[in-house]
């Protein structure tokens, strides 16, 4: 069933003659400046930075038409660009070509309040978008940590600490407006909560990490804001223990909105960098949405769950300003690591397993950190068996090759135990060589679906596939 993609190459002469069409087309949308470009490659993660070779900044459909149409002229890549917060490689340029940033397609075009959905450009952050949507009531519950872009969001299928819930970007996304290679204009559904018209075109697109199309417009759906909101903290005395109260939570069909697992390590860095004082042991942050009454039945029947598990003190509140305060910390926690090794940058990933497999896997990883002499505190949305790692390392060679042997040895783990190599992350370019050990076969069919679509491997290459 393989069908080979075209393979791709720095086309020089391309990149010559579309750079001045594109400049006479943006004016100074069109950046060439190497800060800029470099701003635009890779930044959040231990890939090297690959610059693109101009940015162009997007403001309306139209431009990422007419970018799509010059660059198919000349052959040149393109790369689409959120804010730049994607952990695996996504934004980089290993052919060159040209970055569309598309920060300044921002606007919130329409919110259908009875209906529960919204409409917004690529560019609009989901904290712009929650600041929106307060004053109706409304919410859009996705939340990966870092304000990133929606379009961004979708293009990785991001989750984070809402997602046992709420779901993922692939369950909250009804319609996507993508410019497609040919340069077409495609809108992949209507807004009805749910349709069985033809090929799921709109979660193709969720997660094909910009390599099928260019996302121009998001139709969402909204959630009400809960009547009612408690966090809660608890300390356990192992790791096997917080994961056994996140399993018998999940089993008893509570409606947990978060639940959030932090290692001692991973403790211990939170209460130097937030100031706090946590007990440095395995943690579970917690949090239920619902009604006042649903909400402490939920607190109150987790708190006994957790109790029967070893855990306590089990601290919750209700009160805005402590579950700001508490929500920040977990959200802080890149932060919080790198301070623990100042210096040191930090390579964050991460795999996500069947929950009951997930104790067994996070108390591996562990003492592979130990026996290859790594610092990497573990934080996880354990709801759903998804758990990070962030490595700490500095330029000494031998710790890079250290950290090399645990990033394979986790995936490999992970894979071994029906789990997959990134539970949110993406593939991009840091986690190709995972992708057939997942799938198998299914590669050749992800890329047949790549060159049927984009022939000329122009959309993001060198991203996904190894």
């Amino acid at each position: 069933m393989a069908l080979a993609l075209s393979t791709p190459t720095r086309n020089d002469d391309g990149i010559a003659l579309a750079i001045p069409i594109l400049k006479q087309r943006f004016g100074e949308r069109c950046d060439t400046g190497q800060s800029m470009r470099e701003q635009h490659g890779h930044t959040t993660t231990w890939i090297p930075n690959q610059a693109p070779d101009a940015v162009v900044f997007a403001t309306s459909t139209q431009d990422v038409i007419d970018v799509v149409e010059i660059c198919r002229t000349h052959q040149v890549p393109i790369v689409p660009f959120g804010t730049g917060t994607s952990l695996e490689g996504h934004v980089n340029a290993p052919f060159g070509g040209i970055s569309v940033d598309m920060s300044r397609m921002n606007k919130i075009l329409d919110v259908h309040a009875e209906d529960l959905t919204c409409t917004v450009e690529p560019g609009v952050t989901r904290k712009q978008l929650n600041e929106y949507l307060r004053d109706q009531g409304l919410m859009f519950p996705i939340d990966p940590g870092a304000d990133a872009s929606i379009g961004g969001m979708t293009a990785t299928r991001a989750s984070g600490t809402n997602a046992v819930r709420y779901g993922t970007m692939k369950d909250n996304v009804l319609s996507l407006d993508a410019v497609m290679p040919n340069g077409e204009l495609i809108r992949t559904a209507r807004r009805a909560k749910k349709t069985s018209a033809g090929y799921d075109l709109t979660r193709l697109l969720v997660g094909s990490e910009g390599t099928l199309g260019l996302i121009t417009g998001i139709t969402l759906k909204l959630h009400g804001i809960p009547e009612a909101i408690s966090a809660a903290v608890c300390p356990f005395p192992h790791v096997e223990a917080a994961c056994n109260a996140d399993i018998a939570t999940i089993k008893c069909g509570m409606p947990v909105a978060r639940i959030e697992l932090c290692d001692a390590l991973q403790m211990k860095a939170i209460n130097e960098y937030s100031k706090l004082t946590y007990p440095e042991q395995p943690t579970l942050f917690l949090e239920f949405h619902g009604t006042e009454t649903g909400v402490k039945e939920q607190t109150d029947l987790v708190g006994a769950i957790s109790e029967e598990h070893g855990g306590g003190p089990f601290i919750f509140s209700t009160k805005p300003e402590e579950r700001t305060k508490l929500w920040q910390a977990r959200h802080d926690v890149y932060w919080a690591v790198l301070a623990l090794r100042p210096g040191a940058s930090g390579i964050a990933t991460d795999v996500c397993v069947p929950i009951s497999r997930l104790a067994e896997c996070v108390e591996e990883t562990r003492a592979d950190l130990e026996r290859l002499d790594l610092i990497a505190p573990i934080v996880g949305h354990v709801g759903d068996g998804n758990f990070h790692a962030s490595v700490l390392i500095t330029d000494d060679p031998d710790e890079h090759r250290r950290a090399g042997v645990f990033l394979e040895r986790l995936a490999e783990r992970a894979l071994a135990m029906d789990g997959t190599c990134t539970g949110e992350h993406g593939i991009g370019q840091g986690k190709k060589k995972y992708l057939r050990a997942e799938v198998g076969g299914a590669v050749d069919i992800m890329q047949a679906i790549k060159s049927a679509i984009d022939p000329d491997n122009l959309f993001n290459p060198g991203k996904i596939f190894a």
